[in-house]
């Protein structure tokens, strides 16, 4: 019971901090390994999706609420996001993931280094024109993201907001919102393989879902209130907290 509440507790704030800017698998994660130590890191892995994609199915239902998502290039680029996804998780069960780290970790330092340089990046929405070419750029965005997730996972929402920042030009604020659909449909490709193969433990995995619902409500209604500057503050947070984490875990494999 006291493991149950201790990963219910990391869910909430897990749901809370993904819902804004992404990176919830940073807390929730390493939470898993340090209270389940026993359990196969594949369940563990399958355990976590199932409670993310309960935050965040209410994390972007309440950004539906209040900000506004272009839907026509959003939902195909999910579609292409979950499949990949999906993808990317059976070929973690084929390819060492480690082999990403060094890439990872140099990719991580450039995002960090371009929003800090950056200071107007995000502040403002002056989306592309809609059409064939705003379709094809979210749907790559949205597969090549949702691959990486399925396979090796850190930072998949971070890259997705830069990405939607950087290339489609949505401000943070609406960028939060459309990366939480993407991310919604990545989590469901990567769970489907996991529940498939019976990698998902429930007993921990529904509570865990509860309290991620509550931290994804709580996020998506800060982000809506506080806007552009809450959400770039916590996604450079997350990244600078990934660009240690990626460097130690290079560190300690070497």
């Amino acid at each position: 019971m006291g493991e149950v509440l201790t990963l219910a507790t990391f869910a909430f704030f897990a749901g809370m901090i993904d819902a804004i800017a992404g990176g919830g698998g940073l807390v929730l994660v390493p939470a898993l390994f340090a209270v389940l130590p026993g359990a196969p890191p594949a369940t563990l892995l399958g355990t976590n999706k199932l409670s993310a994609i309960a935050g965040t199915l209410v994390a972007t239902l309440r950004y539906a609420a209040s900000v506004p998502i272009p839907w026509p290039s959003v939902v195909p680029a999910a579609v292409f996001a979950g499949v990949a996804a999906c993808a990317g998780a059976w070929t973690v069960t084929r390819v060492p993931p480690d082999l990403l780290r060094p890439l990872v970790l140099v990719l991580l330092v450039l995002v960090a280094g371009y929003t800090l340089m950056n200071r107007r990046l995000g502040v403002e929405c002056v989306p592309l024109p809609a059409g064939a070419r705003l379709g094809v750029r979210t749907a790559a965005l949205g597969g090549s993201v949702g691959f990486y997730d399925g396979f090796f996972g850190p930072g998949a929402g971070s890259f997705l907001m830069f990405g939607l920042v950087r290339w489609l030009r949505r401000s943070f604020l609406e960028a939060a919102a459309s990366a939480r659909v993407m991310n919604l449909a990545t989590n469901a490709g990567a769970l489907g393989f996991f529940v498939a193969s019976g990698h998902v433990n429930y007993a921990v995995g529904v509570p865990m879902a509860i309290c991620s619902v509550a931290g994804g409500y709580v996020g998506a209604s800060l982000a809506v209130r506080k806007g552009v500057p809450l959400i770039r503050g916590v996604f450079l947070a997350v990244v600078l907290v990934l660009i240690t984490k990626v460097g130690l875990d290079l560190i300690t494999a070497g």
